[in-house]
């Protein structure tokens, strides 16, 4: 009798425990966190963010959270925060942005994020029955030099950014050289209206390796040289329709330009507005063109200058969403003289949640080359095919890769232990 109420009081205990743990999980919000173009700190979210169950299975979660991530005109970030309400959420979608500074670190960008990221997970953990937990601070920080941002602030470069750098590098064993000294200047103006840029960068290359047999031995020597100065326009008609040009004048001993000026116009169309570009991107652009091009060594066809007149069709879709990812392009280019000398390109990416734990991700490039009118008459020895330091003809390259994952085990995922990573 008495081992009989033991159990018995034994089982209303683990009952009652049992019952606590099923009360607390309801009011925990399920939320799985979907980084699709950018980087997100897992570890630090989950740190900072513990009134949630985070979860690695996309259709068991109350709430979906896509994340994606755009470039500025001003050198910084735009991160765009989509919040999907699933299951006992559905119907309940919001959608944060905010922008970052040019100058920011990536420990300053993760608290920006995470910042936002409690802002919009907020209304969804009251939603739950969770808002207990919830600390609210609505008091602006003491700053005496925080500037007044109730007025349009006037920015005193009239929102030009420049940028310079210099780069190289050495590396060398007992038989091999190779070296790279290079530098580029850019100045870029970004608006909702125009986008107005002027870049210039330029390198060396110097290889050199011994060729020995018994008798002797060679020192072979490769040089390199690319330069490169451009200036765009882009002008915006309304939330669909842009046009633009662009000017370069390039060089390149690999490709046998020995100065090539370049002049470009075109339109571009976007069927989705512009200001979607986040979520979801379909353009179509024609370009025509003209370029004056000379040569280091007589080519293919017996040229040593000439002036060439072609156009290109371009499209582009980039569809960003919560099941997943699409990209998709294609470009064709020839020239009005002869249209058989034409390059056509097409590249496409695909990463798919399927359902729960299995993922499916390919990417792939092709291209078709007729254009190479370019090259040098005299074929390349040997040394300069081993060593790239000359182009050579090619009707075509490819490129792909798959895969295809699958996770399966516990769905819920809150712990961080970084012990020996």
């Amino acid at each position: 009798m008495r081992k009989l109420f033991l159990l018995s009081a034994i089982s209303l205990f683990t009952l009652f425990i049992n019952a606590q743990n099923n009360s607390q999980s309801i009011h925990r919000l399920k939320v799985f966190i979907d980084c699709s173009n950018t980087f997100c700190d897992h570890n630090f979210i989950k740190t900072e963010i513990n009134i949630v169950d985070f979860l690695l299975d996309n259709q068991a979660a109350d709430l979906h959270v896509l994340i994606t991530e755009q470039e500025t005109g001003g050198g910084g970030d735009q991160f765009q925060l989509i919040f999907f309400g699933q299951n006992r959420l559905k119907q309940m979608t919001d959608t944060m942005r905010f922008n970052t500074d040019p100058n920011a670190t990536d420990f300053e960008e993760r608290d920006m994020l995470i910042k936002y990221l409690k802002l919009g997970l907020t209304r969804y953990i009251i939603k739950v029955g969770g808002g207990s937990d919830i600390a609210i601070e609505m008091k602006a920080k003491a700053d005496e030099n925080k500037k007044d941002t109730s007025t349009t602030t006037k920015d005193p470069w009239n929102y030009w950014v420049f940028r310079m750098g210099a780069n190289g590098f050495f590396s060398a064993d007992e038989v091999y050289k190779t070296s790279r000294i290079g530098g580029n200047l850019a100045a870029n103006r970004v608006t909702e209206e125009l986008k107005v840029g002027f870049e210039m960068y330029g390198g060396k290359n110097r290889d050199s390796y011994y060729l020995e047999d018994s008798t002797s031995k060679e020192k072979i020597v490769n040089k390199n040289e690319d330069y490169n100065f451009s200036h765009y326009l882009i002008k915006s008609i309304d939330d669909h329709w842009s046009y633009g040009y662009e000017v370069a004048l390039s060089r390149s001993s690999f490709s046998n330009n020995k100065g090539r000026l370049l002049f470009r116009t075109g339109i571009e169309y976007d069927i989705f507005p512009y200001k979607a570009v986040n979520t979801k991107f379909f353009t179509l652009s024609y370009v025509v063109d003209v370029r004056r091009n000379s040569y280091f060594d007589t080519t293919l066809f017996d040229k040593t200058k000439e002036t060439l007149w072609g156009h290109a069709l371009e499209t582009n879709l980039s569809f960003k969403q919560k099941w997943g990812t699409i990209e998709f392009g294609i470009d064709y280019h020839n020239y009005f003289h002869n249209w058989k000398y034409l390059n056509l390109g097409v590249n496409g990416e695909v990463d798919i949640r399927i359902t729960g734990g299995l993922s499916f991700n390919f990417y792939a490039y092709a291209e078709l080359s007729r254009d190479q009118i370019y090259l040098p008459k005299e074929q390349a020895d040997i040394t300069e095919v081993l060593t790239r330091r000359r182009q050579i003809a090619s009707g075509y390259n490819f490129f792909t890769h798959f895969g295809l994952n699958y996770r399966f085990g516990s769905k819920l995922n809150n712990f961080v232990n970084p012990r020996f990573d």
